[in-house]
This record gives C-alpha cells, sequence and structure tokens, in this order.
C-alpha cells in the first residue's frame, strides 16, 4: 500500500496563500469572540447551553428534520446516539462519529448539517455519539462510552442499520476520541473493524504541543489558555496525560487503520496534527494528511470556499477507503 501521503507544499504555511476570504471569517471569528465573557467563569453546563444556542464559537446549524435520536446501553448507563441515514442512496455501511469540544462541551446535533453530508455523500450511515462530559465525568468515562458505541455497532448495531463496512472519525477532541477508541478495539478486543479514519484538527498531545504553548491569548475559537483548561477537566485524580491510554502521541500505533489528517494553518493545534500523522506512517497505517492555508481550528464548520475545499476532501477519502474495500 502506498505510505506516501504527507508530502505539504511548503507554500500553504506562507501567509500569502491565505485568501481574502478565509482572512475575513478569520477576523469575524476574533471580533465575535472578543465581545463575549470568558467561558471559564461560568459552569459548564451554561456554556452547553449557550453554545447549543449559537452564543458559541461555530455557527447555530439547523437540526436535519430525518435525523433520529436512540440509546444504547453501555457498562455505566445508557448512551445516546443520533443517527443520520442517507435518503437518497441505500446505506453502505456505518461511519462512527465522534463529536469535539474539548471534552467538556458539543453534542452530536451541533453538527447536523455536516453528518446529513457525510452520509449523502459517501452513502454511510452516520452515528454520532453523546459520550459523556468532562469535568462532572473526566477520563475514562468518555473514551468509555465510545468504546461502547463501537462495541455496539459490532455486536448488532451495523447489521441494524444495514450493514455494510465501518469508518470513524471526529474533529478536535472527537478525533483524539476516534484515535482512543481504535487503539481500545486492537487492544482490547483484538480487532481494527474500521476501514478509515478521518481525523480533523484533532488534540493528540495533551501535554501542550509547541504550536500550542506558543498560540498565546488570541481567541481564535481555541486559545492557549483553553486548551490547558480543557485538559484539566478531562485528566483527572490520579491520571496522568503521561499515560499513552490518554495520550495518543505516546502511544503504539501500529495495526491501526488508515486516516486521513486534516488541520489549518490557523489553528492552535497545527502541530499535533504535523507530528502525528507522521507518527501514523512510521507504525505503517495509510496515511493522508491536508494541511489548509489561514484555517481555524474545524474551521469546516463554517462557510466559504475553503471550508468546501476540506470537506469534499473528506468525502473523496472515505469514498475512496470505500470503494477499495
Amino acid at each position: 500500500m502506498n505510505l506516501s501521503g504527507l508530502a505539504i507544499d511548503p507554500a500553504v504555511f506562507d501567509p500569502a496563500s491565505i485568501s481574502a476570504e478565509t482572512k475575513a471569517i478569520n477576523a469575524g471569528i476574533l471580533k465575535a469572540l472578543a465581545g463575549l465573557p470568558d467561558m471559564w467563569s461560568f459552569p459548564p453546563q451554561v456554556i452547553r447551553d449557550r453554545r447549543a444556542q449559537g452564543l458559541g464559537p461555530f455557527p447555530l446549524v439547523d437540526p436535519v428534520a430525518t435525523a433520529r435520536d436512540q440509546e444504547i446501553s453501555g457498562r455505566d448507563g445508557k448512551i445516546p446516539l443520533r443517527i443520520y441515514a442517507p435518503q437518497k442512496r441505500d446505506s453502505r455501511g456505518v461511519y462512527l462519529h465522534i463529536h469535539g469540544g474539548g471534552w467538556v462541551l458539543g453534542a452530536a446535533r451541533e453538527n447536523d448539517p455536516r453528518l446529513q453530508r457525510i452520509a449523502e455523500n459517501t452513502g454511510q450511515t452516520v452515528v454520532s455519539v453523546d459520550y459523556r462530559l468532562a469535568p462532572e465525568h473526566p477520563y475514562p468515562a468518555g473514551p468509555d462510552d465510545c468504546e461502547d458505541a463501537a462495541l455496539w455497532l459490532l455486536n448488532g448495531g451495523l447489521e441494524e442499520l444495514g450493514g455494510g463496512i465501518l469508518t470513524i472519525g471526529g474533529e478536535s477532541a472527537g478525533a483524539h476520541l476516534s484515535v482512543l477508541t481504535l487503539i481500545r478495539l486492537r487492544d482490547n478486543h483484538g480487532t481494527m473493524p474500521f476501514i478509515a479514519a478521518n481525523l480533523v484538527a484533532g488534540c493528540y498531545e495533551l501535554r501542550l504541543s509547541p504550536s500550542v504553548r506558543r498560540w498565546g491569548s488570541e481567541k481564535l475559537i481555541l486559545n492557549t489558555r483553553d486548551i490547558e483548561k480543557f485538559c484539566e477537566c478531562f485528566v483527572q485524580g490520579d491520571h496522568s496525560a503521561e499515560d499513552p491510554a490518554i495520550n495518543p502521541i505516546l502511544a503504539n500505533l501500529n495495526g491501526l487503520c488508515p486516516a486521513l489528517f486534516s488541520v489549518g494553518t490557523r489553528d492552535p493545534l497545527l502541530d499535533d496534527t504535523l507530528m502525528m500523522a507522521p507518527l501514523w506512517l512510521a507504525a505503517g497505517n495509510y496515511t493522508e494528511l491536508a494541511v489548509f492555508p489561514g484555517g481555524a481550528h474545524v474551521f469546516q464548520a463554517f462557510p466559504g470556499k475553503l471550508a468546501q475545499t476540506g470537506l469534499q476532501r473528506i468525502d473523496d477519502f472515505l469514498n475512496a477507503a470505500i470503494e477499495a474495500a
């Protein structure tokens, strides 16, 4: 298998490569967030509620009428899922989606249009996991729920949804949790059922990568303090970011599935992707890396040509993996 998908045009890191549209989108994000109160001065649930109302960094999205909610049994109780079936074609598998939000915020329904897009453009039924959130439910609660959702698919859920192949992915903390889920399936269950992973702007170094440490206070979706706080909420008590079971940059990555790593150059977590993708490759896994000039953290959630290009790259990667399976 070709493992040479890491070539990067150095021009993507040149500020001159950032389009006027992308600069305007980033300026709008900075302006909007500058007018908001410090989110760390509120209880987490207040911030979750405000985010659900469109008062956070990401645009408010319209719910998808055809999406449905379902609960499954996990080791610690019920796990809510949100399911998006393709409406214009037969399902040919399941994409297990894990949402972002620093392990503290976010919900499946906040991604409705993008998840329905994946369903329509790949023919996969999307199953998004509303895992338990920190700080009320720190590690290992979220990873446990994601592992249990994957096991549900393997033990009848996939067939219930029409059968076919399995892929996985997520954004930010969701990319991190996707990697942990793959590692847990390999180590705890001796299986690697997912044929591809779509990993967008992940946090893979919970001790803080160089780009996170250098970023500072500029609030382009995230800043250094935000990432520090999110990590503190997720990793509590006797647990440590020195543990490879928590911090995937330290983990054994052998025997995992092909992955697409996507990130923008104006993302504080840029180095997480630039470090993790070569490690994925070095472990013998097929790897693609897509770096987008000027893209903010999870820029795919915003309007504009850059977002559409990023989303198309995801569609192309997943479709190629499905067709090769």
